[in-house]
This record gives structure tokens, C-alpha cells and sequence, in this order.
């Protein structure tokens, strides 16, 4: 009998080995790749729904696939993924609806890999954004060395600020402490309920006094450090770890990326396909540029209730910010926008990353160590 999903996984890994190939020599993932692999992706799935006497497989299959095109779609409107980026994210979820679990083994006290109970093609995704890190630090450290030094200077600030983070430290293992001696005393001891109240208990304890404060922090840590001293001291170096990194990641995705990854050019100077880095909208005879980051469009969206706020026109789009870049209208438009003195002398454009291989890396880590943001909960619980 035909193994139909370990099939699906090798074809998915040569796809994205392609993928990969294709967007770094030249900037896209051919349609010619992408659209074949949807619909063989789904004819392997109703095959094997077939064989194996499951046919609910099959219209899981299909829902996935429709989901992750919907989710990749908003992402595409809101400039963050290319379109090729979407088709393949699309064709591993018409692939792979489903985790294959080709392997197993145990590593420390859990067992690989680890899943999350969310959708397999969900893991890819999370799995693909967190493989974009190192690739993107690492351009941005390239482009601060050779182009703009005060990129590495931004970059490095949570670094200088060690003084901020190992107080954050403390507070946090404050609040770990204070949540493990009243978890006992609540009927449900779920993983999830304890991270809210750390959470909760963070904020309260840093808006405290100062004087109150400190009592609070010195009296709960002088009390875990007479408990288990070793368990608290590695517990603060590691949050300070922890903060000081997720320091570095915020700076990475915010005023650094759009320092290092974006360029400020003359009008008459732009090219073909180079991409804006910014929506251009018009409203009202005005013409403006859309510069709210997506992070904030989510929180905004969030707060407001309102998630079609994430893609509703802000009025009419004169030029997207889409990997296919500028086109020769888009640049007759600028001009005469220019003339009409509607916008200044300059527009930003913002350099392509290849996203294909951060897909790759994805993938495999998704295969064989299971979803890297669930086993970091996992390790958080475990820390508690």
C-alpha cells in the first residue's frame, strides 16, 4: 500500500528546496510550482482518505487549504507576505492538512516532535516566521556594516540597557513566585491560567510605588531564594536572557528593519520593481502613505473588535505595497503626483527579502521537532 503521506512530505520538501532556489536567484516562486502542487496536494489527500477509510480527512483537507489562503491573503493585502509566498504557504496546506509523524523519540522529559494542538499548516507558518530571524539579523548586521552604521547602534540598544532588563528579571520571578504559592489554592492548575496571572501580577507589581515595590520584590525574592537559591538565580538569568531578547527581536521587526531594510529615494531615481514601501492612498483630494506597521494594525483591529479593519480601503489605493514592485504606470504616477505637489520630492521603497527559504527551514523543523513556539511554552511551563 502506497504511503500517501510520507509521498506528500518528500514532495513537499523538493517544492520548497525549489521554492527556495527560485526566490533567492530570481525574487519569486513561480506560479508553474505552486498552483500543480494545490491541486495534487489534494488529490494525494482524497487518495488516501480513500484508503484508509477516512473520508472526513478529506474535507479537513479542503477547509485547511481554504483557511491558510484566506489567512495568507490578509497578510498578502497588508503588504507583509508576496504572493508566491502565499500559494506555497497555500500548496504545504493542501500537502501536508495533517502531521505525518514519520519519526518519534524523547528528548528530556517530552517527546518529539512536539505538537501543537492547532493545525499542522499553522506550525509551518509559525515555524517559517521564527526561521526569518537569524537570516534577518544577519542582513541587517551586513547592511549596518557596509551601509548605515547606525542601524547596529539601534539594534544593540536593549543590550546597553541591562540595568532596565535584569529589574524586569526580577519582577518576573516576583511574580513566578507569588503564583506558585496561590496556584495550589485554585481548583483548576492549568499551564494557561498560571501565565495570566504571572502576566497580571507582573503589571500590578510595576506599577506599585517604588518604596512598595522594592519591599514586595526584596521580601517574595529573599523568600524563594531560602527555598531553593539555584532554582531562583538561574531562573533570573534566564528571564534577563529571555528579555534582553526579545528586546533585540522588537528592535529587529520595528525602527531597526525599517532603518536597514527600507531607503529614502529621489522620484525621478526609482526604478521598475522596486516595492514602495508603504500603501499610497488618496481620500479627499488628499494623498497620503499608509504607514502604520502591521503589529499595530493588529493591536488597533483587536482593541476597535474590528478585524475587516485590517483590510477595509482607506480610501483609493493609488499604489500597493506588493512584492511585484513598481510598475512603469505606478512611476508616471509618482512623477505627476510630484508636479501636482500632492507629494514631496522622495518615496520610500524597501529591499526584498527571500522568504522562500525561511519556508524550507520551516518545513523541516515542523517535520522533525514539532512547533518551536509551542515547545517554548512547554519549557515556560516546565520552568514554573
Amino acid at each position: 500500500m502506497m504511503h500517501i503521506p510520507l509521498i506528500a512530505v518528500i514532495i513537499a520538501i523538493l517544492a520548497c528546496l525549489y521554492g527556495a532556489y527560485s526566490d533567492l536567484k530570481e525574487g519569486i516562486i513561480p506560479n508553474k510550482l505552486t498552483f500543480p502542487l494545490i491541486g495534487l496536494g489534494l488529490f494525494l489527500n482524497a487518495l488516501w482518505a480513500i484508503i484508509i477509510g477516512f473520508y472526513s480527512l478529506f474535507i479537513y483537507a479542503l477547509i485547511f487549504t481554504a483557511g491558510i489562503f484566506i489567512l495568507g491573503y490578509i497578510f498578502w493585502r497588508l503588504g507583509a507576505w508576496a504572493g508566491g509566498d502565499v500559494k506555497l504557504f497555500t500548496a504545504l496546506a493542501a500537502l501536508l492538512p495533517f502531521p505525518p509523524l514519520l519519526i518519534s523519540y524523547s528528548l528530556g522529559p517530552f517527546n518529539f516532535p512536539l505538537l501543537a494542538p492547532y493545525p499542522f499548516p499553522l506550525t509551518i507558518i509559525v515555524n517559517s516566521i521564527l526561521s526569518t530571524l537569524p537570516f534577518l539579523l544577519l542582513f541587517v548586521f551586513y547592511i549596518g556594516l557596509k551601509e548605515k552604521p547606525q542601524v547596529i547602534s539601534d539594534l544593540l540598544e536593549p543590550l546597553k540597557n541591562y540595568q532596565e532588563n535584569l529589574s524586569r528579571a526580577v519582577i518576573v520571578t516576583t511574580a513566578v513566585t507569588i503564583t506558585w504559592l496561590i496556584i495550589p489554592l485554585i481548583a483548576f492548575q492549568w499551564i494557561f491560567l498560571s501565565l495570566v496571572l504571572i502576566l497580571i501580577l507582573v503589571m500590578i507589581i510595576s506599577k506599585l510605588p517604588f518604596l512598595i515595590k522594592g519591599v514586595l520584590v526584596g521580601v517574595t525574592l529573599a523568600y524563594s531564594l531560602s527555598m531553593n537559591w539555584e532554582v531562583t538565580l538561574s531562573g533570573i538569568v534566564v528571564l534577563f536572557i529571555i528579555i534582553t531578547f526579545i528586546g533585540l527581536i522588537k528592535k529587529l521587526l520595528t525602527t531597526v528593519n525599517q532603518d536597514a531594510l527600507q531607503d529614502e529615494l529621489k522620484i525621478e531615481n526609482l526604478e521598475e520593481g522596486m516595492i514602495a514601501a508603504h500603501n499610497l492612498y488618496e481620500r479627499d483630494g488628499e494623498v497620503y502613505v499608509d504607514k502604520e506597521s502591521l503589529l499595530n494594525k493588529i493591536k488597533n483591529s483587536a482593541r476597535r473588535g474590528d478585524l475587516l479593519g485590517l483590510t477595509r480601503p482607506k480610501g483609493k489605493v493609488l499604489i500597493r505595497s506588493l512584492a511585484a514592485g513598481l510598475s512603469e504606470k505606478d512611476l508616471k504616477l509618482l512623477k505627476k503626483l510630484k508636479q501636482e505637489g500632492k507629494i514631496g520630492d522622495t518615496f520610500r521603497v524597501k529591499r526584498g527579502v527571500p522568504f522562500a527559504p525561511a519556508i524550507l527551514i520551516g518545513l523541516i523543523i515542523s517535520l522533525f521537532l514539532g512547533d518551536l513556539a509551542y515547545i517554548i511554552l512547554e519549557l515556560i511551563g516546565t520552568f514554573i
